[in-house]
């Protein structure tokens, strides 16, 4: 009788099977690692009886990880807190899943193309501890590269080809050289609103900046800044929900179909 194991002993099956009990352990680790945000999530928040129903899916939601930030605060993902605020919109039919209909003003009551992330109401600091975006009045040194047009002085003009203020200043980011955000002074009453630079088109030739995505009286109601000097998360948020919801709710034609 012999006693030589290894000749029965498929050394690259049994290879094959430790792979293959790897790579499921590792696809189960990955699932489980990219539900720490946006789980659970809400069957139909716009339905009282679905509001409670928890749907997580395959594998569990994973226990809560400890996250320490570089100003010494600790967060913790998955959290446990849910967005509480009131969601001004309701379904259009009663089944289940039904598209959701705003029941304000969509543009600043956060629904649809205009929903935001309620995140910290604190500005975004570079690694100095300084503010990330400032406008050029703090940063004295930054200037628009020469041969470039500067937007300062032009007028804005909404979708309806309607003046409503003119460029007073520029926000830049410290730690990218970009433009981020254009300030603008409103024709009425002089009040200074933020106008996101990539919703925006500059005419040369015609000396003024486009937006395309809100008319000229929507610019009074842009969200303000707590600090005319910096931006806060939660502001950069709204004001660019604002912008984005524009794109849909700006006037009663963009929310019919096309065909």
């Amino acid at each position: 009788m012999s006693s030589n194991l290894t000749g029965y002993i498929d050394l690259a099956q049994i290879l094959l099977y430790v792979f293959w009990i790897f790579f499921f352990g590792l696809i189960l680790h990955l699932r489980k690692e990219d539900k720490r945000e946006g789980y659970p999530m809400e069957a139909d928040p716009a339905n009282p009886s679905e509001m409670n129903k928890r749907m997580v899916g395959f594998p569990d939601i994973p226990s809560p990880k400890e996250f320490r930030l570089a100003d010494g605060s600790v967060k913790y993902a998955p959290r446990s807190e849910k967005d509480t605020r009131e969601l001004k919109a309701e379904p259009i039919a009663p089944w289940p899943g039904a598209p959701l209909s705003p029941t304000g003003d969509p543009m600043q009551d956060g629904v649809g193309p205009s929903s935001y992330a309620q995140r910290e109401n604190k500005p975004e600091l570079n690694l100095d501890g300084k503010p990330r975006i400032v406008p050029m009045r703090v940063e004295p040194e930054w200037h628009v590269a020469e041969g470039d047009t500067s937007p300062v002085g032009m007028s804005v003009y909404g979708a309806d080809d309607k003046a409503a203020g003119k460029v007073v200043d520029i926000w830049v980011d410290r730690a990218e050289p970009k433009i981020c955000y254009y300030e603008v002074e409103l024709n009425s009453g002089g009040a200074k609103v933020l106008l996101p630079f990539n919703f925006t088109r500059v005419d040369t030739y015609n000396s003024k900046v486009n937006v395309v995505s809100i008319m000229s009286d929507h610019f009074a109601n842009v969200p303000q800044l707590q600090n005319p000097d910096q931006i806060t998360s939660l502001e950069e948020e709204k004001i660019m929900a604002y912008y984005g919801g524009g794109h849909l709710y700006a006037t009663p034609a963009r929310q019919e179909p096309w065909l």
